[in-house]
């Protein structure tokens, strides 16, 4: 998986951009490498996401040296890192800033009914989407998240560093529009738009409020271009409403919805479904063995595709 950035570094500027391939390591423990190796606070190194652990990623990262040299990819590199390239730019990097995710994905070993039928699932995947779920990487080893969370907002525990906080307060609003999605999904209109609609679009997160309504949201919808969304929980009245607000009214988990909203997040919004934009499916030997590519917006989860592509049967 690499980033699509959205703009080219300006080749000047008080930021060095390191284009950077790693395995075995996430981005924060690459970001706290950078900062050992510079001498510098890790705080001065920023990049866009969190990129999985194990996988082969690509991603940029932000280091901020104002009259300074930028580094050496040797300064850098180390084993599970290489800097691909190095460039001068005028911003920090910020959480969210890039464009999309371009994902190659080789699967091996899966017992599938038939290329015909998994041929068949890919296509309705392209053209109907999928549920956007946050995908079990936002909940930690074992979902071991989300028992902290609630000691957390129980007062049982005290998490002083920044980061740590906000995982694990951003698994909570997860699980909680996991659970919105389910309830949709549920009653059989997830992929429907009913009265009272909060509509999004899927690559910026604008919404469209009910009250803002121009008339043609329901074919726009069925067009794809724009999306239903579903709670991302917190303090205030639902954006929703209508026959959608009554469906979204109580969280799922009053705990969790009582914890966000003592620390005063906004009531925010997340499109319900993701579909995979450039996407194509290549068988790659004379077994079941294929290659997957596709781009997905930033935020989204490629395991939220592979789990409606693949039944749990057939790993």
């Amino acid at each position: 998986m690499e980033e699509v950035l959205g703009f080219e570094p300006s080749g000047e500027g008080e930021h060095c951009y390191a284009w950077v391939e790693k395995r075995g390591w996430n981005s924060n423990d690459v970001a706290g490498h950078f900062a050992d190796q510079l001498g510098i606070r890790k705080r001065l190194i920023a990049h866009c996401g969190l990129k999985d652990k194990e996988a082969v990623t690509r991603q940029w990262f932000s280091i901020h040296l104002p009259g300074a040299e930028s580094p050496t990819s040797e300064q850098l590199e180390t084993d599970g890192i290489r800097v691909l390239r190095l460039e001068r730019g005028t911003r920090k990097l910020k959480r969210g800033s890039h464009d999309a995710n371009r994902f190659l994905l080789r699967l091996r070993e899966v017992e599938i009914t038939s290329r015909s039928e998994l041929e068949r699932r890919w296509e309705a995947i392209r053209d109907q989407g999928v549920p956007n779920y946050f995908g079990p990487q936002r909940f930690g080893r074992n979902g071991g998240n989300l028992p902290q969370v609630r000691k957390l907002f129980r007062g049982e525990i005290e998490v002083r560093d920044r980061l740590l906080r906000g995982i694990l307060i951003s698994s909570a609003r997860s699980a909680l529009f996991n659970l919105q999605v389910a309830r949709r999904i549920q009653s059989e209109t997830w992929n429907r738009a009913l009265e009272g609609e909060v509509y999004g679009f899927a690559d910026n997160g604008s919404l469209i409020l009910p009250e803002r309504y121009r008339g043609d949201e329901e074919e726009r919808f069925a067009a794809g271009r724009v999306e239903v969304t579903a709670p991302l929980w917190g303090a205030g009245e639902l954006l929703s409403a209508g026959a959608v607000g009554a469906m979204e009214e109580g969280s799922g988990d009053p705990e969790l919805a009582a914890g966000l909203e003592a620390l005063g997040l906004r009531q925010e919004r997340r499109v319900m479904r993701l579909r995979p934009q450039k996407g194509s499916l290549r068988w790659t030997g004379d077994g079941d063995e294929f290659e997957l590519s596709f781009n997905l917006p930033r935020g989204c989860f490629a395991t939220a595709l592979l789990a409606e592509l693949i039944d749990a049967r057939e790993n």
